[in-house]
C-alpha cells in the first residue's frame, strides 16, 4: 500500500481513538523551526514604545511591515509598528507562499505585478525573502475554465502580464508527474513564484527601520482613543502613544482590533481554517517545479525542500474562534481535522498520483481571515477621520502585500491612490456585514470562492434576505431574481412571464441563480421583455436600495455647503432637481448623484445604492464644525418606486389629483403629492434612464397600499414589473455613466463629457482648481460609448467588463461596463480612450478627434477581437425615441 495512503489511513484510525501524537508533534516540528527561523532573523531587538508618532501600525505580519517600508519610502519615518506578539507570529508564519501575477480582477492584478517586482528587488539587494522565479501552471477542467484563463489573459496582457494557453499535452510536458488526461488546457505563468513568507517579512521589517521605522514587540493594544472623531492615542500595555494616523493591520484579529475603538469601527472579516500538507523529498522534484493551482479541484501544489506542499482552499470552509481567538495564540496551530481536509486529499492524489508514495513531513491546519465577498479590505474607515485598514486578505497576504502596503502608503500620505480600490474599499459594508453570526455563514461560502470559476453574474447564498425592501414579499410571489448590494437586496430581473403578485405561486428560491457561463445568459429573454415594457408601456422597478440623504440647516448654511462639495450649482428654485458630481482635490468623481430642494434649507439627496456608507463619510467629514448643516441617512425611511414608460403618466393621473401634465409637472422637478390613499409621497420627473417616468419616494409605512394600487390601476396598462438588469440596458444605451464602473476618483467631469455639469462660472467648490487647470492643459482620457458591430450574440462569448480596447491596433483603454442594448440590438459598452506614448508608456493629451477621426476600433473578447462603432454622445437611434416630459 502506498506510504500517503497508509499514512492517511493511520491518522483516521489514531483520531477515531482520540490519539493524534503523529500530527501534533509534526506540527510541533514546524513550530519550532518556524520560531526559531524568527528568532535567527530579528537583528535589532524591541523598540521601546515612544510617547508619539505620526502614524502607528497595529500588526507585525507581511501587511504591516510592508506598509510601514513604503511609508519610509514616501519620506515619512516617524512611524511605529506595533506587534502583540513577535512579527510573522499570527497567520504570516504558515502562509504557502505562493506568488501570482494574474488575478481575476484588473486591481488585484496590479496590487500582485508589484508585488513581484519588489520581491525581486528585495533579493537583488541581499535582502533574502527567497523570492524564486518558477512560474506556475493553472489547469482547467472545464471548458468555462479555460474561457476564464483565456480572459484574464487577454484582459491583463495590456498591463504587462506574460502568459500562455497550453493544451493538455504542453502542461504533461512542463510537469511530466502531474494527471493531465481529464483536463481541457491550462495557462502557464512565467514571471509567477514563491517566497518564504517570514523571510520576506523580516526583510519588509529590516527595509522599514533602516527607514528610521520602530518596531515595539509584546506590545499589546488596549484601546484606540479617540476625540471629535479623530484617533488622538493608542493604549497599550506598554503605555499609551499618540498619533495622527491609526492603521489596522491585525489580520485575524483586525475585526476584535476595531471594536475595541472608542467608536467601534467595522473591519468584516472571520478566520477560516486553512489546510496544507508538507511532504518529505522523494522522487527527482524539480526545486523549479512551477506552483500547480487546479481551481476545480480546490487545489495548489508547489515544491517544498524536494517534496510537495500541498493545500487548497475546500468548497465549503469551516469557521474557527467565533467566540474569540484565544490569548496568545503565536506561532500556534489548530488541532487536525482529517475529515474537512479529505476532499482536498483526494483532489491532490488525482492530480499528482506520485504524491502516494510520499511520507508527510508536516500537516498543517492554520487559520485565514476570510471577508464577506472575498476581496480584501482596504482604506479609509468610514467612523473615525484617521483610523485606516489593511485586513482581510482571503489567504493571499503575502502576494498582495507589496501593493497593497505602497497603496495603503500613498492613501495615508496623500489622501488619496492613484489606483481605483472601490471593489476593495472598506466602505463598501454595511454594518450587518460585522455581525458574527452573518460572517460566521458567509466565510463558508467564499473560502472557497477564493478557488471558484469567476463567472458574471454570481452571487452568495448565505447571509440573504437579511436587509429587503417592504415589497420584497410583492416581488418575490411575482418571480423576482434577487441580486445583493451593500446587503440591500434589488431585484435583478423577474423569471416569470406573470406581473401580479398573485399569480405566482411556484416555489423557488429567492436568490439569484449562478450564472458561471460566459455567453448568452439564461435572463435574456425576460429582461428583453422588461426593456420593451418600460419603453412602450409602464413597468414598476423597486429602487429602495438607492441611497437617500437629507441635509437641512436654520438658514443658509446648507446651501453654501452642497455648493462647497458639489460641482453644479444647486442653488436653484424649491423643486428643482439637480444631477451634480462630488469632487475630490483632483477634480475625480467622490459621488454622481441628484440633488433634490425641498425647501429653502433643506435638501434631498438620491446616490447610488453602493456609495451609503462612503458618500455619508465624505460629506460628513466636510461638514461646518459648527453644527450648523444636519445630515441624516432617510435610506430605510423610504420606499423608492421607479414608474416607468410612455404610459406612467396615465397610470398616476388615476391615482392622484395632482396634474401631471408636462406644463404644470416638467422633467427634472419634484412635488410632494398623494398616491392613493398615502400622503407625502415625493414624486420626482425623472427615472435615472431617460425614459419619461416618475421616481416615488413613499414613507415606508405607505409602500405596499401604494405598490398595490399601482399593480391595481395598471392592469389595463399591461403594468409589469422590471429589475436592475432592465435599468442598466435602458441606461447604458442612452450613455449615463455610473458611478464605480464609468465614475470614479480616477475620472474627472471633463473626461467623462460632464463639463456642461460644472458650475466654472460660480467656482468655489472641491477640485475646482483642479478641473479649471484640466480644462486649460486638455485631457489624456475621453469616456466613449463602443457598440459591438460582428459579434454573434447566441454563439460568441459576451463582454462582461475590463476588455482591453484598441484603436487602429493600438491598444487605447479597457471596457468598464456592458450591457446588451434592446433597441440598438447589439452590444453596447463604455471604456476610457487614451493615447498612450509608445516611449514612456505615459498618456498623451487627446481632442475629441482624436476619438472619433480616423479611428478603427476594436474590443478582445477572450482573444477574438470585434469591430465597434464609436461615439461620445448617444446615438440617434436611442435619443431620437426619448421621451422625458411629454404630455
Amino acid at each position: 500500500m502506498h506510504r500517503l495512503i497508509r499514512y492517511t489511513e493511520r491518522l483516521c484510525l489514531r483520531r477515531r481513538s482520540g490519539a493524534s501524537a503523529l500530527l501534533k508533534n509534526a506540527n510541533r516540528r514546524l513550530t519550532c523551526n518556524i520560531t526559531k527561523r524568527h528568532s535567527s532573523t530579528e537583528q535589532f531587538g524591541s523598540a521601546v514604545l515612544p510617547e508619539s508618532a505620526r502614524v502607528v501600525i497595529c500588526g507585525g505580519g507581511v501587511v504591516g511591515t510592508s506598509l510601514a517600508y513604503h511609508l519610509t519610502l514616501l519620506g515619512w519615518s516617524d512611524v511605529v509598528l506595533l506587534e502583540q506578539g513577535s512579527l510573522t507570529c499570527g497567520t504570516t508564519w504558515h502562509a504557502a507562499g505562493q506568488v501570482t501575477r494574474l488575478r481575476w480582477s484588473a486591481v488585484e492584478t496590479a496590487l500582485t505585478m508589484y508585488s513581484t517586482e519588489l520581491y525581486q528587488q528585495l533579493e537583488d539587494e541581499g535582502y533574502h525573502t527567497g523570492w524564486k522565479k518558477c512560474g506556475s501552471i493553472n489547469v482547467a477542467r472545464t471548458d468555462d475554465r479555460l474561457l476564464a484563463y483565456k480572459r484574464a489573459l487577454v484582459n491583463a496582457k495590456p498591463l504587462g502580464i506574460e502568459g500562455q494557453i497550453l493544451s493538455p499535452e504542453q502542461v504533461k510536458d512542463r510537469i511530466p508527474m502531474l494527471r493531465t488526461d481529464d483536463i481541457k488546457g491550462g495557462i502557464w505563468l512565467p514571471d509567477d513564484g514563491v517566497v518564504n513568507p517570514t523571510d520576506l517579512t523580516m526583510a519588509l521589517a529590516k527595509k522599514a527601520r533602516e527607514g528610521g521605522v520602530k518596531i515595539v514587540e509584546r506590545c499589546k493594544v488596549q484601546r484606540v482613543q479617540t476625540e471629535n472623531d479623530m484617533v488622538s492615542a493608542v493604549v497599550t500595555d506598554q503605555g499609551s502613544i499618540a498619533c495622527k494616523f491609526f492603521v489596522n493591520c491585525a489580520g485575524q484579529w483586525a475585526w476584535e482590533l476595531g471594536q475595541l475603538c472608542d467608536q467601534p469601527v467595522r473591519v468584516p472579516l472571520h478566520p477560516c481554517a486553512h489546510f496544507y500538507l508538507v511532504t518529505k523529498p522523494f522522487g527527482d522534484i524539480n526545486p523549479m517545479m512551477p506552483v500547480v493551482r487546479d481551481f476545480d479541484g480546490y487545489i495548489y501544489l508547489r515544491e517544498w525542500g524536494g517534496g510537495i506542499l500541498g493545500g487548497g482552499f475546500e468548497p465549503m470552509g469551516k469557521p474557527v474562534f467565533h467566540d474569540g481567538i484565544p490569548p496568545k495564540f503565536e506561532f500556534e496551530l489548530l488541532n487536525e481535522d482529517w475529515d474537512q481536509f479529505q476532499i482536498l486529499l483526494e483532489q491532490l492524489l488525482h492530480r499528482l498520483p506520485g504524491l502516494q508514495a510520499a511520507e508527510v513531513k508536516q500537516f498543517v491546519n492554520g487559520p485565514e481571515s476570510f471577508t464577506p465577498d472575498g476581496r480584501y479590505i482596504l482604506g479609509h474607515a468610514p467612523e473615525v477621520g484617521n483610523y485606516y485598514v489593511a485586513a482581510g486578505m482571503n489567504a493571499t497576504g503575502v502576494m498582495a502585500a507589496g501593493g497593497v502596503g505602497k497603496a495603503m502608503a500613498e492613501w495615508i500620505v496623500n489622501g488619496e491612490t492613484d489606483m481605483f480600490l472601490w471593489s476593495q474599499d472598506v466602505r463598501r459594508f454595511a454594518e450587518l456585514h460585522n455581525n458574527k453570526k452573518f460572517l460566521r455563514a458567509r466565510v463558508k461560502e467564499t473560502t472557497g470562492a477564493t478557488m471558484s470559476c469567476a463567472g458574471p453574474d454570481i452571487e452568495y447564498e448565505s447571509g440573504r434576505g437579511v436587509r429587503t425592501s417592504p415589497l420584497y414579499t410583492r416581488l418575490q410571489n411575482s418571480g423576482a431574481i434577487f441580486g445583493q448590494i451593500i446587503g440591500f437586496e434589488p431585484a435583478l430581473y423577474f423569471d416569470s412571464p406573470s406581473v401580479l403578485m398573485d399569480t405566482f405561486s411556484e416555489t423557488r428560491d429567492e436568490r439569484q441563480a449562478a450564472h458561471s457561463s460566459f455567453g448568452k445568459p439564461a435572463w435574456f429573454d425576460q429582461v428583453k421583455a422588461e426593456y420593451w415594457a418600460c419603453r412602450e408601456g409602464v413597468c414598476l422597478i423597486d429602487m429602495s436600495t438607492f441611497t437617500k440623504f437629507e441635509l437641512m440647516s436654520a438658514g443658509n448654511e446648507v446651501v453654501d455647503f452642497l455648493q462647497y462639495v458639489c460641482s453644479n450649482d444647486i442653488d436653484k428654485p424649491i423643486g428643482s432637481i439637480m444631477h451634480t458630481g462630488m469632487q475630490n482635490h483632483s477634480g475625480g468623481f467622490e459621488n454622481d448623484c441628484s440633488i433634490v430642494r425641498l425647501a429653502h434649507n433643506k435638501f434631498f439627496m438620491i446616490g447610488p445604492t453602493a456609495q451609503q456608507i462612503r458618500s455619508f463619510a465624505w460629506l460628513k467629514r466636510h461638514l461646518p464644525k459648527d453644527g450648523s448643516v444636519q445630515l441624516n441617512d432617510v435610506t430605510s425611511m423610504y420606499t423608492s418606486i421607479n414608474v416607468i414608460g410612455p404610459k406612467a403618466r396615465q397610470l398616476l393621473t388615476e391615482l392622484t389629483d395632482t396634474p401631471l401634465d408636462k406644463n404644470n409637472f416638467p422633467s427634472m422637478t419634484y412635488k410632494e403629492i398623494d398616491v392613493a390613499q398615502a400622503s407625502q409621497v415625493k414624486a420626482m420627473r425623472l427615472t435615472h434612464t431617460g425614459e419619461d417616468g416618475w421616481m416615488l419616494y413613499i414613507p415606508s409605512e405607505y409602500a405596499l397600499h401604494v405598490y398595490d394600487s399601482l399593480m391595481a390601476a395598471g392592469k389595463n396598462y399591461g403594468i409589469r414589473n422590471a429589475g436592475y438588469y432592465a435599468l442598466r440596458a435602458l441606461r447604458m444605451e442612452k450613455f449615463f455613466a455610473y458611478w464605480g464602473t464609468d465614475l470614479t476618483p480616477q475620472v474627472t467631469p471633463i473626461e467623462c463629457g460632464r463639463e456642461s455639469r460644472v458650475k466654472f462660472h460660480i467656482g468655489g467648490f472641491i477640485g475646482c482648481p483642479a478641473l479649471l487647470h484640466q480644462r486649460s492643459t486638455g485631457i489624456k482620457k475621453r469616456l466613449a460609448q463602443f457598440l459591438l458591430e460582428d459579434h454573434d450574440t447566441e454563439e460568441d462569448t459576451w463582454p462582461w467588463g475590463g476588455e482591453p480596447i484598441y484603436r487602429n491596433g493600438k491598444f487605447c483603454g479597457t471596457v468598464t461596463s456592458t450591457t446588451y442594448g434592446f433597441t440598438l440590438d447589439r452590444h453596447v459598452c463604455m471604456g476610457y480612450v487614451q493615447d498612450f506614448d509608445e516611449k514612456t508608456g505615459e498618456p498623451n493629451i487627446i481632442t475629441n478627434d482624436f476619438v472619433l477621426r480616423n479611428a478603427k476600433y476594436t474590443i478582445d473578447i477572450a482573444g477574438k477581437r470585434f469591430s465597434v462603432k464609436s461615439g461620445i454622445y448617444p446615438p440617434t437611434l436611442v435619443s431620437a425615441a426619448i421621451v422625458i416630459g411629454s404630455g
